[in-house]
């Protein structure tokens, strides 16, 4: 199966009712994905792994002690099939899809509305790769190269460029000029030093600016 038409997105999903059928180690790690994103979480399974029962206990997320039924997805923003049984999986796609629920069947992407991303984080930088489902392990290999290029401190550095562009949009109109300089710092280190060239050439051009 082959998807050329897949929109490329991150989805904020705080405070989103997100459905989890299935309570395994597979299960574990996208509901781990969806807590790190602060989703509500809802798991349904006869049985749950040790820390899905942890999760549960602390409240962070709900248990619901029994197989998937169709009334599950009232009201749910999105679900992940997560069961060792294809045939639960399938079910569950095909109920979502008649209540327009996007559901991501994991390891079946015939069952699939959308699918997870190997993704490199560095702070608020994401890179996500996808294969459609085609190769997992390959996207896997993508991510650890790019990884391993990426330098760590580049969490930190996005923030304090995300600082100065808000600093540059107030000063400075929309217009050719002002995305240059934007492009211009994305080259450029920037830092909390006085000295710092990146804020010295946005001093620069706020002056010229006013001067103008």
């Amino acid at each position: 199966m082959s998807d050329h038409n897949l929109l490329p997105v991150f989805l904020r999903l705080e405070e989103r009712r997100c459905l989890v059928v299935g309570a395994g180690t597979v299960a574990l790690d996208k509901i781990r994905s969806l807590r790190g994103a602060g989703a509500k979480i809802a798991v349904v399974a006869p049985q749950a792994n040790a820390e899905v029962q942890r999760l549960a206990q602390t409240g962070a997320l709900n248990w619901h002690e029994r197989s998937f039924e169709a009334r599950d997805l009232d009201g749910v923003f999105m679900v992940i099939a997560a069961t060792n049984d294809s045939a639960v999986n399938h079910s569950v796609y095909e109920k979502a899809r008649r209540r327009n629920v996007l559901c991501n069947a994991v390891d079946d992407p015939p069952n699939c509305d959308f699918y997870f991303g190997s993704v490199v984080t560095r702070g608020d930088l994401q890179v996500a790769i996808s294969t459609a489902g085609e190769s997992p392990a390959l996207a896997q290999r993508l991510r650890r190269e790019i990884d391993a290029q990426l330098p760590q401190d580049l969490g930190p550095w996005v923030a304090e460029l995300g600082a100065l562009r808000r600093e540059v949009r107030a000063a400075m109109p929309a217009g050719a000029a002002r995305n240059l300089l934007l492009h211009e710092l994305a080259t450029r280190q920037v830092c909390n030093s006085a000295n710092c060239p990146a804020r010295e050439r946005v001093a620069a051009a706020s002056e010229a600016e006013v001067q103008a």
